[in-house]
């Protein structure tokens, strides 16, 4: 999309009549209080920014439906342009400043106002821009990091043990402004964000929320019933939740993880959604060994940089240390070393990132294809995030030679 077009996309999205001078007084009051002891409050905070609002919202019950997306939209906004507004903010810069400058300027208004430095105009830091544009030239990037400053959409998956996106398009039709997604066959695109968990129909696991592209990297794993698959890092288990129907509850799953808490989470949506095939592997499970050589399929979503939904969380742009980006790169192929050994003979293994760096996709397929004598079987999956579309996933199916 070519960057003017999506500057005016953006600014029709901008809900400038509720800016702080076109409501009440005392209203914006009690608004900016929040904004300000939520920024002030996550400077010390290791949790992510999602996470830290959620719980922010838990423990003040009195901030209404309204109030409280008015805040996280505005902390969001905030937190995406941070590096617009610090040059443009009056000085010395605080959280402060930063909302006083938000609230009165359309940031994608300095686009093209080449006498700001270009990184500045994509509000990115300088090096983690530099690593982008290196990828992707100058332009481009200003483009991928314009998108990435977006809300990036709000989209659900239907799960087949259950229901079908059919039957959820047509009980919601009238509730809902909801589409069918352009690519992912049991996706739905909710065109306004609404509190999905207290909708009956996540409490019976007909759904879960999902990107577009998460889910069309979970449809690689071509699993069939009986099969034994292998999620090696599998977290609260959101692929194995998009692959697990097709093996019609027979087989085995096992969904692995060095985070104990994170396969208890897993747990819970296992049995709302009605997976009775999966089994939890903690790491220092004793039956792990046993199972090595046994897996006629291995999903391995390692850690990465995120690069490619960084619309969900705009504060790993201002964490992230491109530093830290080689030793990243080692870990991604220690684990995928780990979870190979898992592998049956004619098995397949998927690696997946949530990156739109070559460092950690096209380069490391090379370094696995070499090192381990495999093959892939088809041209990698590849999406870049877009404006009203999926966020940046690369996967890639390999198989022994």
């Amino acid at each position: 999309m070519p960057l003017r077009v999506l500057i005016l996309y953006i600014k029709k999205q901008e809900h400038f009549s509720d800016r702080p001078d076109t409501i009440d007084p005392l209203m914006n009051k009690f608004r900016e209080q929040h904004i300000f002891s939520i920024f002030h409050s996550y400077e010390s905070s290791t949790l992510p920014l999602d996470v830290f609002l959620r719980n922010y919202f838990r423990e003040h019950k009195s901030i209404g439906s309204k109030d409280r997306r008015y805040i996280a939209e505005t902390v969001y906004g905030i937190m995406r342009w941070r590096g617009l507004l610090d040059y443009l903010a009056k000085k010395p810069t605080s959280w402060e400043t930063r909302y006083a400058c938000y609230t009165h300027i359309t940031p994608q208004e300095y686009a093209h106002k080449e006498e700001i430095p270009v990184h500045i105009r994509a509000s990115f830091p300088k090096k983690f821009f530099q690593l982008i544009q290196e990828s992707y030239g100058e332009s481009k990037a200003l483009t991928l990091c314009q998108i990435s400053n977006t809300p990036a959409p709000t989209t659900i998956r239907a799960n087949l043990l259950k229901t079908t996106r059919d039957a959820l398009i047509d009980t919601w039709k009238n509730l809902y402004y909801v589409t069918p997604t352009l690519h992912a066959s049991c996706g739905i695109t909710f065109q306004r964000k609404i509190n999905f968990f207290d909708t009956p129909e996540f409490k019976e696991g007909f759904f879960e929320v999902q990107d577009e592209g998460s889910q069309l990297v979970a449809d690689l794993v071509k699993a069939l019933p009986k099969q034994q698959v292998l999620d090696y890092c599998a977290g609260s288990g959101g692929k194995t939740l998009a692959f697990a129907p097709k093996m019609q509850n027979k087989g085995v799953i096992y969904l692995h993880d060095i985070r104990s808490h994170a396969l208890e989470e897993a747990k819970k949506r296992l049995r709302r959604a009605g997976i009775q095939n999966a089994q939890l592997l903690y790491p220092d499970d004793k039956n792990k060994a046993k199972l090595k050589g046994k897996m006629d399929w291995v999903l391995v979503d390692v850690p990465c940089s995120g690069t490619g939904t960084l619309r969900r969380n705009p504060d790993m742009k201002w964490k992230f240390d491109v530093a830290r980006l080689e030793p990243l790169l080692q870990e991604q192929r220690m684990i995928f070393e780990e979870a190979l050994e898992f592998l049956a003979p004619g098995g397949r293994i998927v690696y997946v990132t949530c990156s739109i760096l070559p460092q950690e996709n096209e380069q490391q397929i090379r370094f696995f294809e070499k090192k381990f004598q495999l093959t892939a079987e088809a041209p990698p999956f590849i999406s870049l995030p877009s404006i009203g579309g999926m966020d940046g996933f690369f996967a890639a199916v390999l198989k022994t030679s």
